[in-house]
C-alpha cells in the first residue's frame, strides 16, 4: 500500500475532491476530523491547549470555541506555532493507526487529506504522491469570506499563515484546478484515480516489508539458536 496526499490552500476545494475519491470507492482519511476527535473535552491536546489558552476558548459544553481560537492563532504565528505543537502528534499517532490497520486490509493505495501537509512536514516523508487541489486566488478568497463570514482583511490573514498555493503546486506530483465547475472537477479526479489504480508501487512497498520481517524473524532465529547451543551443548 502506498499513500497519497490530499492539501491544497483553505477553501480551494479539498473536501469535494476528496468526495469525489471517496466516490470512486477510494479509502480518504480526514485530518480535519482526526484533528477534532483529539481535541474533545478531557482528552492530553484538549487539556494542554486549556492550560495554554485559558479557559476563556471553551464553550460551555466544554468543547473548544473555534472561532475564537481561530481569531488568535490566525493573527499571532507563536500562538499557531503553540496550538499545532500541541495537537499535530495526537493527530499523527491517530492517522499513524489508520494507516496500519488499513495496510492490513490490503489497499493498494490510502489518501491522506491534509490541510497543512507541508507547513507541519510531519506527515510528508510517508507520501508517494501529493496532490494538490488548487483555484484562482480571487476565487479562494471569496469562497473563504462566504464560508466562514469573514472580513476580507480576517479571510486574507488566514490564506496567508499558510504557505503559497505555487509552491505547493511545484512539490505537487497531481494537480486539480477547481476554479470551474464541478463536474470539470470531477473529471480531472477520474483521471487521476485511473492512474493511481495503474500503479503497481504497492507492490515496492509490501515487498519492502516482507523483506524487513523476513530478516526480523530470521535475526530471532539466529538469537534462538544462539542460546540453545550455548545451554545444550
Amino acid at each position: 500500500m502506498f499513500l497519497v496526499g490530499v492539501t491544497g490552500g483553505i477553501s480551494t476545494g479539498k473536501s469535494t475532491v476528496s468526495k469525489y475519491f471517496a466516490e470512486l470507492g477510494c479509502t480518504v482519511l480526514d485530518a480535519d476530523l482526526v484533528a477534532r476527535e483529539v481535541v474533545e473535552p478531557g482528552k492530553p491536546a484538549w487539556k494542554k491547549i486549556v492550560r495554554h489558552f485559558g479557559l476563556d476558548i471553551l464553550n460551555e459544553d466544554g468543547t473548544l470555541n473555534r472561532e475564537k481560537l481561530g481569531e488568535m492563532i490566525f493573527s499571532d504565528a507563536s500562538l499557531r506555532r503553540k496550538l499545532n505543537s500541541f495537537t499535530h502528534p495526537a493527530i499523527m499517532k491517530s492517522m499513524l493507526f489508520s494507516i496500519l490497520c488499513n495496510f492490513f486490509k490490503g489497499r493498494d493505495f490510502l489518501l491522506l487529506d491534509i490541510p497543512l501537509l507541508f507547513e507541519s512536514g510531519n506527515m510528508l516523508p510517508f507520501m508517494s504522491e501529493v496532490l494538490v487541489v488548487s483555484c484562482d486566488a480571487d476565487l479562494q478568497l471569496s469562497r473563504l469570506i462566504q464560508r466562514n463570514s469573514l472580513s476580507e482583511d480576517e479571510a486574507q490573514r488566514r490564506i496567508n499563515a499558510q504557505l503559497p498555493l505555487a509552491d505547493k503546486c511545484k512539490r505537487a506530483t497531481f494537480i486539480v484546478d477547481n476554479s470551474g465547475s464541478l463536474s470539470e472537477t470531477e473529471e480531472q479526479v477520474r483521471r487521476i484515480h485511473n492512474r493511481l489504480k495503474s500503479s503497481r508501487k504497492h507492490w515496492i512497498v509490501r515487498f519492502g516489508v516482507l523483506a524487513i520481517l523476513a530478516v526480523a524473524v530470521g535475526g530471532c532465529v539466529v538469537c534462538v539458536n544462539a542460546v540453545i547451543s550455548r545451554f545444550w551443548t
